[in-house]
């Protein structure tokens, strides 16, 4: 068993010197340093003997120097060369320890939050419009020149973002119609207008719903995996390599999920806008015993296609900006796991987004449009 850290103070013989023995080694210093410390602090000339001292870790050359005050002077110490070396090591770590800096004020703090969120806004916008500028560039000289199309990738981008995406669109937009009927049958009934209900489906679906939530669903479903994709490219240095070979990572990656989603975004708007009429349709069938040919008479008549061409017509907008955001926060990855995870949670947030402000934007101008 190894002796325990122990210390004798001064005496007639040693004037001023204290005498350390034992293992100066693990938890057993914490108690005997604070004595010594004590002890020492008393007699500030004094100088202290560790050639009796067998072993000493860090937390025992600690204890030592603590004890010898703020100066650190190992000059008061007699030891061996190796227990010199240790107390000498951990001195000029202590002394290049930096200084802690006291915060900003709570008023500073925030204005300093508030301009570093003016400058972050910035500089995503323009950020974001270089972005644009760049696949408009490529894009024109993709469609000046056909043959430099990747149809296959073209044509695989389309089938996963779109044709995938089916069954989610499908059921999700199904009920959603069935809801919107649900409250618009309550709602009316209170005014004996149930067979209005046929009305606001037949809106709501056609000119809102249908688009906005299969642009949300490929927020969710293809933006992320836009950027997650890119940003893995990015981690192994892929898009670097295809640089190095001649090959302009927009044209083979960003442009083939930009028309992947132009192609396959009015495609599922269809299918929503279907599936949210069955929806609504078979509500009103269960609730006010309106069949599927009155439903059907009923919405051709009162609200015409009119309504589902105004919502198609924001289908290619939301596209650009879903593929878009997906691809710019993907090529902003950098080489860590956590710089990828942040990207496409913020390719997430931003084209759903975007989706809420385009929607609002195309409101105000067909409402003045009287549309």
């Amino acid at each position: 068993m190894s002796p325990a850290p122990v210390f004798s103070e001064p005496d007639a013989s040693h004037a001023g010197e204290f005498r350390l023995a034992g293992d100066w080694c693990g938890a057993p210093v914490q108690e005997v340093g604070d004595a010594l410390i004590r002890s020492v602090w008393v007699a500030p000339a004094a100088t202290l003997d560790l050639t009796e001292v067998r072993r000493m870790d860090i937390a025992g050359a600690w204890a030592v120097l603590r004890a010898l005050g703020a100066e650190r002077d190992i000059g008061r110490i007699k030891a061996r060369p190796e227990h010199l070396r240790l107390l000498d090591m951990v001195a000029s770590a202590d002394a290049s320890r930096p200084n802690r800096r006291s915060g900003p004020g709570p008023i500073r703090a925030f204005l300093e939050r508030i301009g570093r969120g003016v400058m972050s806004v910035a500089e995503e916008t323009y950020g974001t419009l270089a972005f644009a500028g760049r696949l408009m560039v490529v894009t024109g000289k993709t469609l000046m020149d056909p043959r430099r199309i990747r149809w296959a990738s073209c044509v695989s981008m389309a089938e996963r973002a779109g044709l995938d995406a089916l069954p989610i669109v499908i059921v999700t937009t199904f009920f959603i119609g069935a809801v919107v009927g649900l409250l618009g049958v309550n709602t009316l009934r209170q005014f004996g207008a149930e067979v209005f209900a046929v009305e606001l489906i037949g809106i709501a679906v056609t000119r809102e719903f249908g688009i906005v939530i299969t642009a949300v669903l490929l927020a969710g479903r293809s933006a992320s995996a836009f950027a997650a994709e890119i940003g893995s490219m990015k981690m192994t240095q892929e898009v670097d390599a295809m640089r190095v070979m001649g090959v302009d990572p927009f044209e083979a990656l960003v442009f083939p999920r930009v028309a992947a989603l132009l192609l396959t975004i009015p495609l599922l708007t269809f299918v929503a806008t279907v599936a949210g009429l069955m929806g609504g349709a078979l509500v009103t069938w269960s609730m006010l015993g309106l069949g599927p040919n009155f439903f059907m008479t009923r919405l051709v008549e009162s609200v015409g296609a009119t309504h589902f061409w105004i919502a198609l017509s924001k289908a290619p907008v939301m596209a650009i900006a879903i593929a878009g955001i997906g691809c710019r926060q993907g090529m902003l990855v950098k080489g860590d796991v956590l710089s990828l995870g942040q990207r496409v949670t913020a390719a997430v947030v931003q084209a759903i987004f975007a989706i809420i402000l385009i929607d609002a934007v195309f409101a105000l101008i067909y409402m003045e449009l009287d549309l």
